[in-house]
């Protein structure tokens, strides 16, 4: 197991029961009434940690390297997944996957990004940052599943668009902005889930839906806290006050009516049980579906539209 540095008391709890195991197995003394005991000191100090979470130490959650990505969730939930290539005009960009899948009797199409389980795979994925090709390759998905009339979940989970020049170059503001016209528009149900980080254009060209969901330790801002620290203080050194001044873990995009609900996490994060983190998830997409299938196209359109207008504070002059 990896733990994060505010888990060094966990670390340690884990560390001391290896060594009372292993000396119990050396020995041959029952020791389980005391494996028993540093089991439910692990359970407790965990829980004290994650009841007090900072915002910055969510962060770090999202960015887990264990923590389960779109592929992962697809797998676990699904049977049958067909992963789709390509947009058609450019190439196939490997940091945004999809494809149709079977969610318990009923096709999906499942659209996310992905960044790659170890280093190799993460310069595959590019870290989860999209090019305009990923973008358009989504929505052309995204159109594939309304013209069978088939639902679609995204999972997002990124940094952000790639900021590159040759990105740039093939349009990458058009092609956030596209999807964001088109997703408004579509008449299948559309949930969108963010289940790591959520950054900027590059979380919000997946992430117009009629009901946008996060996982309890995932964030969803317009900027990282580095980068925001950077421009605000000319340093990296203030992410920890810039993470709590961007209010933006999954409690406070609630409260400002920016998400549709929270998706609660196993105790120590998805990262701990992902198995039971997929089955959480399964049952939550499997409601909400058969909420929106009670709604017909045009009124869920409607409803899609007066959400994402309602959003913001302004004053009118």
């Amino acid at each position: 197991m990896q733990f994060l540095d505010f888990e060094k008391p966990i670390a340690d709890l884990y560390e001391q029961l290896e060594k009372l195991k292993e000396n119990g197995a050396k020995s041959g003394v029952d020791v389980s009434a005391t494996v028993n005991e540093y089991e439910q000191k692990i359970v407790d100090t965990r829980k004290n940690i994650y009841d007090h979470l900072t915002a910055w130490q969510r962060v770090q959650l999202s960015r887990h390297p264990d923590r389960p990505y779109t592929l992962a969730y697809i797998e676990k939930m699904c049977t049958n997944f067909v992963e789709l290539h390509g947009d058609r005009n450019v190439k196939d960009d490997k940091a945004m996957v999809g494809g149709f899948a079977d969610l318990d009797g009923e096709t999906v199409m499942f659209i996310g990004q992905q960044k790659g389980i170890n280093t190799k795979m993460r310069q595959l994925r590019n870290f989860g940052m999209a090019n305009p090709e990923g973008y358009r390759k989504a929505l052309r998905l995204m159109k594939l599943a309304e013209r069978f009339n088939k639902p679609i979940v995204t999972l997002i989970d990124t940094p952000g668009a790639y900021p590159g020049l040759e990105a740039e170059e093939r349009g990458q503001a058009e092609a956030i902005a596209r999807n964001l016209f088109e997703m408004v528009k579509l008449r299948v149900p559309v949930i969108c889930i963010i289940i790591g980080e959520g950054a900027s254009g590059g979380a919000l060209g997946i992430g117009i839906g009629d009901r946008v969901l996060m996982l309890e330790n995932s964030w969803y801002t317009v900027i990282s806290p580095e980068n925001c620290s950077t421009i605000l203080w000319r340093s990296w050194n203030f992410k920890e006050k810039a993470a709590e001044e961007l209010k933006l873990t999954s409690d406070y995009m609630s409260q400002f009516g920016l998400v549709d609900g929270l998706v609660k996490e196993p105790l120590g994060g998805a990262h701990v049980n992902p198995d039971e983190m997929a089955d959480i998830l399964k049952k939550r997409i499997k409601e909400t579906l058969a909420e929106l299938r009670k709604i017909d196209p045009d009124s869920r359109i409607e409803q899609r539209i007066e959400k994402f207008s309602r959003m913001g504070f302004y004053e009118e002059h």
